[in-house]
């Protein structure tokens, strides 16, 4: 533990002895002046914190002043009563604020108690009860908020995660402000109860103990009393004060006195209605001229001086303004910061702003997060932030989605209508604009309200513009997830597989691969949409096989294999049987003379013609599953089936091409056709 947790725990307890061993006169004194400093500084931290969180601690420190003060109390009144004597602290604000004049002592403090309980305490309750509820209500808005700027890119994930700490906390400290106050106001009735017993048990012990007149009692322990009272009171009504100003001030750039300078003194022009008031009140009034005219003349004067300050600062403004923007023109930083381009970038025409908006109810921006959450789970990247704008360039109801600045997909939205994709068979009673669905090209129909229960009990797909935008974009950065892992994602995903498997990434990289060769397996991967969520698998297998070869195809083959129960359940779609089209040993025979080896790897040599015939053989073999509502998946045997799929990733890079090592002993194939030469 240290010295300074140490001290705080003792004090704490010392508070709590106070309240039963009697302490001496002169330590009474001592920590009554304390407590009066104590009260001084927490009030003027309050004044001159910018923001309420800068003084998060305040609701435990009232409660621990509350203690103190009232453990103060308790031994000032085991002084008084047993004693008839509390300290030089004690006896000197008694007898400087009664004056002489019991009456007046007890009026002002009474006045005291009154102030701070009915005025100042029950205010920063009430407020702190209002500024608890609300802060509570209004998390869920700021929450969306934050995911908002977060996915608009104006933040980062740290700046995300601060901003969520920070209300988390604001929610904790008002909350506690609001039971904090009760302590204040439970110490307020302590006070008054205390100048009762004082009062009473001072008379008795005076007139019966020590055989001292009503008079002579009465004197001295009212004196006492009020001394007590004011010295407890006094602290009780600066803290009191503070909390006040904590929970009424909203968050700023400056502290109480530079707010109240800059806000009050913002409007020089009312200072003049001002100072007129106070004019007419000496003209027209008993108050005499020589009392008004000088404040009004001060008034007058300030409020001139104000004007100039506020013109002068204007000038400042304008003239800082037309630097800034001459020195960005000429800084060359102007220039490079052009060249920044988005990974991904969602633009539409005016007429889809309601999608993004959230207050004509677009939930755009939630759709959005919940596509990089699904991306993260099904492809095990972390697909970057998503810029949203509009674009006055495109037409209204048109939309375009970019990869890294160059448009890869388009399309069109009807706001007020909702997208019906027929189930195979067409009811002529279902009516509306013939379209395709964006992601699929399927042929649809843009349908209106009152078409769309028809369309749905007609076996129609039918869904809503928000959700064709995110089905479209979700398949496009499917289709290109590819392009986006670059070395630096790569690295980060390294980076995090390290955290729980440190050993095997300090034995793969940098002594077997490098970041570029795991990119390049990786990329092939996604390529092929085969996930990379079980990055551990990966790099175990790169890991194994990265020192026998840095060929990043073939240590793509072993990987897959290593992924076989992954790529299994992936295109096995029921049960346990894989509908597939073989190759014949024919086309595997030529396939595998015509590889040729170069610097750069390994490629298939096939001539115009033959590679015509098989593409257009495959085809065939896949139209045919297509049509009977199959996934057509391509099976070869391993070592042919890199240089298969070369040679069917720029004619039909979306049909599947395994090997028979990929899949597990489990499974069933069932062939649908075969191709061959």
């Amino acid at each position: 533990m240290k010295p300074r947790d140490l001290v705080v725990l003792i004090g704490v307890i010392g508070i709590v002895l106070m309240m039963v061993v009697p302490l001496p006169i002169w330590l009474l004194d001592v920590l009554l002046i304390i407590n009066i400093s104590i009260a001084l500084m927490i009030i003027l931290i309050g004044m001159n914190t910018q923001d309420a969180l800068q003084f998060s601690i305040f609701p435990s420190l009232l409660l621990i002043t509350t203690l103190f003060r009232l453990a103060l109390n308790v031994s000032t009144t085991r002084n008084i009563l047993a004693n008839a004597d509390a300290g030089n602290v004690v006896k000197t604000f008694g007898s400087f604020v009664a004056q002489g004049n019991i009456v007046v002592g007890f009026v002002v403090f009474i006045i005291l108690v009154l102030v701070q309980f009915i005025v100042i305490t029950k205010g920063s309750e009430r407020v702190a009860e209002v500024a608890a509820r609300f802060t509570l209500d209004a998390m869920p808005g700021k929450q969306m908020s934050i995911d908002a700027d977060l996915n608009a890119g104006l933040i980062n994930e740290h700046q995300a995660k601060e901003r969520r700490e920070k209300i988390s906390k604001e929610a904790d400290f008002y909350g506690a402000m609001d039971g904090a106050s009760k302590f204040v106001k439970g110490d307020a009735i302590a006070g008054i109860i205390m100048l009762l017993i004082n009062i009473l048990g001072g008379l008795v012990i005076g007139m019966a103990m020590k055989g001292m007149s009503i008079t002579e009692a009465g004197k001295l322990y009212s004196i006492l009393t009020i001394g007590d009272g004011l010295v407890s009171q006094i602290p009780a009504l600066l803290i009191s004060t503070a909390a006040g100003i904590i929970v009424t001030r909203a968050a700023s750039d400056g502290n109480l006195a530079s707010d109240l300078t800059k806000q009050i003194f913002s409007y020089p022009k009312l200072l003049y209605i001002v100072a007129g008031t106070i004019a007419a009140l000496g003209i027209f009034t008993p108050i005499h001229m020589i009392t008004t005219f000088p404040i009004a003349g001060l008034l007058v004067f300030a409020s001139i001086k104000m004007q100039q300050n506020l013109a002068r600062k204007q000038e400042q403004e304008v003239q800082l303004e037309e630097e800034q923007q001459i020195e960005e023109v000429r800084s060359p930083e102007s220039v490079i910061s052009l060249l920044q381009v988005d990974p991904i970038e969602f633009e539409f025409g005016y007429g889809l702003i309601p999608l993004a908006d959230t207050q004509q109810g677009g939930d755009l921006l939630d759709r959005i997060i919940l596509i990089r959450r699904q991306c993260a789970l099904e492809l095990g990247i972390v697909v970057p932030v998503i810029r949203i704008r509009d674009n006055i360039q495109l037409r209204p109801n048109e939309y375009v989605i970019k990869i890294k600045g160059n448009t890869v997909a388009r399309g069109d939205l009807l706001l007020n209508h909702y997208l019906a994709m027929s189930p195979g068979f067409d009811d002529d009673s279902v009516t509306g604009i013939d379209t395709l669905e964006p992601a699929f090209g399927l042929p649809a129909l843009w349908i209106d309200e009152a078409t769309k229960e028809r369309a749905e009990l007609s076996g129609y797909t039918v869904v809503d513009p928000p959700s064709v935008v995110a089905t479209h974009l979700t398949e496009v950065i499917k289709k290109h997830a590819h392009e986006l892992l670059g070395r630096q994602e790569t690295r980060a995903l390294i980076e995090n597989v390290k955290e729980s498997y440190p050993a095997l990434v300090d034995d793969l990289i940098p002594n077997t691969l490098n970041t570029g060769d795991v990119q390049k397996v990786l990329i092939k991967l996604l390529r092929e949409k085969i996930s990379v969520r079980d990055l551990v698998t990966i790099l175990e297998t790169l890991a194994d096989y990265g020192s026998y070869t840095k060929d990043p195809e073939i240590l793509t083959e072993y990987v897959r294999q290593a992924l076989s129960r992954q790529i299994t359940q992936q295109f096995t779609t029921s049960g346990d049987t894989l509908k597939v089209i073989t190759v014949g040993p024919m086309l595997e025979k030529k396939i595998a003379e015509s590889v040729q080896q170069s610097d750069q790897g390994s490629y298939v040599a096939l001539d115009p013609t033959t590679s015509q015939v098989i593409f257009s053989r495959i085809g065939e073999q896949v139209t045919k599953l297509i049509q009977s509502g199959q996934q057509p998946v391509v099976l070869t045997s391993p070592t042919i089936r890199m240089y298969l799929r070369q040679l069917l990733e720029r004619t039909m890079q979306d049909i599947p091409v395994l090997s028979y090592s990929e899949l597990e002993p489990s499974v069933e194939i069932q062939s649908m056709g075969v191709v061959n030469l």
